[in-house]
């Protein structure tokens, strides 16, 4: 995260990384719209766009978090998904604190994420808004744009302000249609997916709605006021959404909650897990040891039988012996009751 926000710093801030220069025709008409101003002049200044684009994502979701943590429902649901995580003895993240912050967290990287994404496009590309030639004024009397369909790919042919000159050279893409649309579709990942109500079902669908298109008409004001072309805030809006989509599906998944696994699982027995079978060449010392573990094992079988046998004979002598002496008691008894009936 540091990384991110540090090289979004250095694009913003500092000339580091140089603007590709780009030839252009002296006579282009679509580069000859008038000049709208500074961006401070714009209908939608800088300042304005990054807190809407800052504050919007975080306050649904800071409001959406609490409003379900509260409700008793949800709120077991949330304890049940989230992991607490132990940070001492007796200090933990709550569920609701470890939700606001994963999610927070990821908007403001994918917001530093795009903004370098737009940064490297503008600087690689070097492509000329529609007011370019208006502030870079050429000297048409030059030997250069005397001839028609002349390609000029010198650039210190244009007599204007430099620092106007190399702001229109940065169009592509555009930087308010991509922040605005990852900002709106964040956020609107964010309400379908885990706000949930009952009483009314248009809430859902209006606000939506109404944020996506507060997006969209913000790449249609930079194309009015000649500040971008057409092109170039469809490759803003394209780059939002991908980074929007990339971010909530594949590093929140939709806003769902992290099981937690307070222990780990007692491995399975290898035995009974079906195993794929790669085709292999036995060696000899494998078949022999395999052998002998076999033998080994048919002779304890042999032992056992030999051993239950033996205990089986056993049981059969002892039972032959006690029906000998009860037999031999019988005899006894009867002898006894003869020699008392003789007189």
């Amino acid at each position: 995260m540091a990384g991110t926000v540090l090289l979004a710093y250095y694009f913003e801030c500092t000339d580091t990384f140089q603007v590709h220069i780009q030839g252009f025709f002296c006579q282009d008409g679509d580069l000859m719209k008038p000049y709208p101003g500074t961006e401070e002049e714009s209908f939608i200044t800088p300042l304005v766009l990054y807190c809407v684009l800052a504050a919007t994502p975080t306050a649904i979701i800071f409001i959406g978090e609490i409003s379900m943590y509260f409700i008793k429902s949800t709120r077991e649901s949330l304890i049940a998904e989230e992991k607490t995580i132990l940070t001492g003895e007796c200090c933990y993240l709550n569920p609701l604190l470890r939700r606001i912050i994963r999610f927070i967290g990821v908007f403001a990287f994918g917001l530093f994420a795009t903004d370098i994404f737009v940064n490297a496009g503008q600087v690689v590309t070097g492509h000329l808004t529609p007011y370019f030639l208006t502030v870079c004024q050429p000297n048409y009397t030059s030997t250069d744009c005397r001839a028609h369909q002349q390609f000029i790919s010198n650039g210190n042919i244009c007599t204007g302000d430099l620092e106007v000159i190399e702001q229109a050279r940065r169009s592509f893409p555009s930087k308010h249609a991509a922040l605005s649309i990852y900002s709106a579709l964040y956020a609107t990942m964010y309400i379908t997916s885990t706000i949930k109500t009952k009483s009314s079902r248009l809430a859902k669908p209006v606000l939506c709605l109404g944020t996506l298109c507060t997006a969209f008409l913000t790449g249609l004001n930079r194309v009015s006021e000649y500040r971008n072309h057409c092109s170039d805030v469809i490759a803003g809006f394209i780059l939002g959404t991908a980074v929007a989509l990339f971010l909530g599906m594949c590093v929140v998944h939709n806003f769902k909650g992290t099981q937690g696994s307070p222990s780990k699982p007692k491995p399975e027995d290898p035995r009974g897990v079906p195993l794929m079978a790669f085709p292999r060449i036995e060696s000899p010392l494998e078949t022999l040891s395999a052998q002998e573990e076999e033998e080994e094992e048919e002779e304890e079988e042999e032992e056992e039988e030999e051993e239950e046998e033996e205990e089986e004979e056993e049981e059969e002598e002892e039972e032959e012996e006690e029906e000998e002496e009860e037999e031999e008691e019988e005899e006894e008894e009867r002898a006894a009751v003869t020699d008392v009936q003789m007189p």
